[in-house]
């Protein structure tokens, strides 16, 4: 079992990043730097056998706000897991624009400049639940390309807001056709634009294949190969096939175990139905899920989730999104299993609770705050 550090807490001190503008050369030091080649690695202390305490230093320049996607850190669950079990979420908040689809984002946009889909003056096009649009939405702006989203109109304020601060086109869809019908709207507006490109995050290979190259291996390495049981919610599956793949190409005995919302099982068999777990249970059965490596699905009520998420907050300072809230219950469930005592759980917080405040996960909060007075 891995033996925990002494104050039974993760150091996690991250420098804050210096970012060049587009067009212009960075120094340091009177010597020119671009991107990751000129990074500063700085030693990564660790404590116990399985080495997951660490303090990850980023001591560099970065050419631009895209090169400081990734590298998240893994947070350690102190107080809301059962003893004998350790329980660590990869924090992927931390991403400039605060979600896992940062990631996503900026790997489908350069795939398809490579292939030569996506050129200068086009119109990228795609549906979003809202974390994968804000992260196009950003990478766009930096990029210099028009782009326009279509969004269930039952997701929360903040992402409309953060979509236009970035500059998209946004168009909202009947909540009661879910992602299914974003998709189609998607499909039709590209199909009257003839410079229009739609990235089908859905369907794209390069939307598992970050994970693969990025995510997977990032676990691996900061769990120094000793993670069990990965434990995903399921969007558009891209997270849990990348990642799930990696690490099972490096120990296929790790489990691999989906969460879906309660309310919108199709992974396990049920119709799809309203929820209110943002980001993750589409409705249907994304094309990039590779179903096979599942070796369980876990179903979470949506009020399940939000209760978790509003502990993480108040228990552990991890303010989060109800997706994540869904992702600890079934972490805490799995570590309560008596097979997985001395196990390690990593999990896979998406996104930052501050883009949640107008959704039903702080709808409490949010009334009382209104109703306050000065004194």
């Amino acid at each position: 079992a891995y033996t925990p550090p002494q104050d039974d807490t993760m150091m996690l001190t991250r420098a804050t990043p210096t970012v060049a503008l587009f067009g212009q050369k960075a120094t340091l030091g009177g010597r020119a730097v671009s991107g990751r080649s000129a990074a500063v690695v700085a030693p990564r202390p660790s404590s116990g056998r399985r080495g997951v305490s660490v303090t990850p230093v980023r001591a560099q320049i970065y050419q631009n706000i895209l090169e400081t996607i990734g590298r998240t850190p893994i947070v350690r669950i102190n107080k809301l897991g059962p003893p004998g079990v350790e329980i660590y979420a990869k924090a992927e908040f931390f991403n400039p624009c605060s979600s896992v689809k940062d990631r996503l984002a900026l790997a489908v946009i350069e795939d398809a400049e490579r292939r030569g889909l996506l050129k200068p003056g086009d119109t990228v096009v795609e549906a979003t639940s809202g974390n994968t649009g804000i992260g196009l939405a950003f990478i766009a702006a930096a990029k210099g390309y028009s782009l326009t989203l279509t969004m269930p109109a039952s997701m929360s304020l903040e992402r409309r807001i953060l979509l236009k601060a970035f500059g998209a086109d946004l168009v909202l869809t009947d909540p009661a056709k879910g992602m299914k019908g974003a998709v189609m709207k998607a499909e039709e507006l590209a199909a009257k634009n003839p410079d229009a490109y739609v990235l089908q995050q859905f369907e794209n290979p390069a939307n598992p294949k970050v994970h693969f190259e990025t995510t997977g291996p990032e676990i691996w390495e900061d769990t120094a190969g000793q993670i069990d049981i990965l434990v995903c919610g399921v969007g558009t599956g891209g997270t849990i096939t990348g990642t799930g793949r990696y690490l099972k190409s490096k120990n296929p005995n790790i489990k691999v175990v989906a969460v879906e919302p309660r309310e919108s099982a199709v992974l396990s068999g049920s119709g799809p139905g309203p929820h209110k777990i943002q980001g993750i249970g589409a409705g249907f059965i994304p094309g990039i899920l590779d179903t096979e490596l599942l070796d369980e699905v876990m179903q979470v009520g949506s009020d399940d989730a939000i209760e978790m998420a509003k502990k993480l907050a108040l228990q552990e300072g991890l303010l989060v999104g109800i997706s994540s809230g869904a992702a600890a219950v079934a972490a805490i469930e799995l570590a309560k299993r008596p097979e997985n005592a001395g196990k390690l759980i990593c999990t896979v917080f998406p996104s930052f609770g501050e883009r949640y405040l107008s959704s039903a996960l702080y709808t409490t909060i949010r009334e009382e705050s209104e109703k306050m007075t000065f004194e």
